[in-house]
């Protein structure tokens, strides 16, 4: 496995990462129905194309297996394929994220608690509850900061 910062944003990576989100989404946004599964996925290939830093890793077989998002110091987005979940590519992206990008916020739904505890882990927490997403539905969202160091 090895860690890529994506400069050719090409059709061929952009399908694999909406492959990667599509299978991440299913199996941690259990409270999304596969329409608003589907109508959320239309949205993510020009998410994809227009983060300013997108960092992916890839496998042995230069496959991409999970991929993160970055503007700012803000991760815009952190998905991992269902297949690779607890094998520490999350925290591998996000404390590169940390080190290069100095990633001090982040915004994660409120029903996804294995993603809150996980960034809470990694030192992050809550400042913020917005109890609509940005497109204005009924998912809460989550905005976290990430603690200084005292």
């Amino acid at each position: 496995m090895k860690i890529v910062e994506v400069t050719d944003r090409n059709d061929i990576l952009l399908k694999k990462l909406l492959n990667v989100w599509e299978s991440s989404v299913r199996a941690t946004h259990l409270f999304l129905t596969d329409t608003e599964i589907s109508e959320i996925k239309k949205y993510v290939p020009q998410a994809l194309a227009e983060v300013p830093h997108l960092i992916v890793i890839e496998d042995d077989d230069q496959d991409a297996v999970a991929f993160m998002g970055i503007a700012g110091r803000h991760l815009e987005m952190l998905f991992v394929s269902d297949d690779q979940r607890g094998q520490g590519l999350g925290t591998a992206l996000l404390q590169y994220s940390i080190d290069n990008y100095f990633v001090d916020d982040l915004a994660v739904n409120e029903q996804n608690p294995l993603a809150k505890s996980f960034y809470e882990h990694m030192g992050f927490e809550v400042y913020q509850r917005n109890p609509l997403d940005d497109q204005g539905k009924p998912y809460p969202v989550l905005y976290m900061s990430r603690k200084k160091a005292k």
